[in-house]
């Protein structure tokens, strides 16, 4: 294996440059900077650019005054201190199902201020056979006693050895070379516990790649090399791949899928495989959207509609429920969640129904995050929640009473009509503008907005929706916090 000895030495005005101008545009820095001096322009440039997206991505880098950044490209597909986190927690989590044992030695990472270096664990040896920028080497790296750090590009290998020193991690030792050499060498030594790999989804000429056979490396093709040298390994996909195809094409080995998103966009999609794991088993799948999490099992890796349903971070009774297709599943309820409430009386296909709940103040409309709808989770949110969908394809849900922990947004629903000009006539007074959204409609926004004469923004929220399967109806909602 191949270590470098490069140091990146930076120099004291070039240093004093950065510092000056931390917080000016990049842009106008670029037009007015002075050349021919003792600062290296370019760096500097790079160097404030990268300082200023790490404020929002990766604040404690960002505390760490001798971070060195790398060029743009490298700082924008890199993982957000968030998604790094969560993978961490994931991590810990199918290791514990693949029965890897911690070892009772101190972690390294403990000399760091970070409050999570003592939150985990720690663990023999770990891998990242992509480590990019080494953000989520530096993270997952805390779990264990030591690290490889593997990397192709020997510029990216020279900044990940400075910033590790930063950090305080001299436990990860960083390799510039091949994924599929250090595979080779790692078969002739003890196994991993953890390989992690974040396959480029760039071609030669550039452009954006999804399938995984069409990324570099091929997890595909590497599958049983990279199950020979680790117990677990974790893959960061992209969030465009059909997580259910993915599924099919790793096969048995696939012990658990997480969709992690923040502000309800689905930022990752990971992929956890192991041979530890008994041939019966049901795969786990998370969904992180911020602060909410929903977990279920996929029974037999083909119905990730059905399972073991929790939320996170609460109490759990056991209760068996019914699924959408009349099998009975077990599903694990919090206790903050009553099921000894009464089951939605409410008919969703009833227009009459739905006025006359909300003349009574008590109807709630929730839309689930972009994880949960990147899942497909929604008879598992039927098993939790004491909730309807308006319809089958509209992936909103009706209640009569607040659900604070359904895991997406909340909204009051204030008023309700058909698409007849009688009934627009009357939704529309006192509305001068609305945030337009659609589900299972056949009107884009833009065209129900241009139809409704709505400017858009404000506090009212329009969805745009089919009851149950054929009379399009428009919901106007208010938002609502949950705390």
């Amino acid at each position: 294996m191949t270590e470098l000895s490069t140091t990146i030495h930076i120099n004291s005005a070039t240093q004093q440059f950065i510092e000056k101008h931390r917080l000016e545009d990049v842009r106008q820095l670029a037009l007015h900077a002075k050349r021919g001096t003792d600062v290296d322009v370019p760096f500097a440039l790079n160097q404030i650019a990268g300082w200023q997206t790490a404020r929002t991505k990766l604040p404690e880098w960002a505390q760490c005054a001798a971070i060195v950044y790398p060029p743009h490209i490298s700082m924008e597909q890199c993982s957000s201190q968030f998604t790094a986190h969560c993978k961490m927690d994931i991590a810990r989590r199918v290791l514990e199902i693949a029965g890897v044992q911690p070892l009772d030695a101190v972690n390294p990472s403990t000399t760091t201020d970070s409050p999570d270096a003592r939150a985990y664990p720690t663990y023999g040896r770990m891998a990242d056979l992509t480590g990019g920028f080494g953000v989520d080497c530096s993270y997952l790296a805390r779990m264990f006693a030591h690290a490889d750090y593997v990397e192709r590009q020997s510029h990216l290998c020279d900044i990940a050895r400075h910033n590790f020193a930063a950090l305080g991690l001299p436990h990860i030792e960083v390799h510039n070379e091949q994924s599929e050499e250090y595979l080779q060498q790692v078969h002739e030594s003890a196994k991993l516990d953890l390989l992690y790999l974040d396959p480029a989804r760039r071609d030669d000429h550039g452009s954006r790649t999804y399938a995984i056979e069409d990324c570099t490396p091929n997890a595909l093709e590497l599958k049983d090399a990279l199950l020979d040298a680790a117990h677990v390994v974790l893959m960061k996909l992209s969030p465009m791949l059909d997580w259910r195809r993915a599924v099919e094409q790793f096969g048995s080995e696939v012990m658990l899928v997480a969709m992690v998103g923040s502000r309800n966009e689905c930022r990752e999609l990971l992929i956890a495989l192991s041979r530890d794991i008994a041939d019966t088993f049901d795969p786990l799948i998370v969904t992180i959207n911020d602060d909410q999490r929903l977990e279920y099992r996929m029974h037999n890796h083909s119905d990730a509609q059905l399972g073991d349903a929790i939320l996170r971070n609460t109490q759990l009774d056991n209760s068996t429920s019914q699924s959408s297709n009349g099998e009975a599943v077990e599903a694990h309820i919090t206790t903050d969640i009553t099921r000894e409430t009464p089951s939605l009386e409410i008919d969703c296909t009833d227009v009459t129904a739905l006025e006359t709940a909300i003349q009574q103040g008590n109807l709630y409309l929730f839309e689930p995050n972009a994880c949960v709808m990147k899942a497909g989770a929604f008879d598992v949110l039927k098993q939790l929640f004491n909730v309807k969908q308006v319809g089958p394809q509209s992936h909103l849900f009706l209640s009569t009473s607040p659900q604070p922990q359904f895991p997406g947004r909340h909204f009051h629903v204030d008023r309700v009509g058909t698409m007849n000009k009688k009934s627009l006539k009357k939704q529309l007074q006192g509305h001068a503008k609305a945030n337009i959204a659609v589900r299972n409609f056949p009107l884009t926004a833009q065209q129900l907005r241009r139809k409704l004469k709505l400017a858009d923004g404000g506090d009212t929220y329009v969805f745009a929706t089919t009851l149950g399967m054929t009379e399009h109806i428009l919901f106007w909602c208010s938002k609502i916090q949950v705390e």
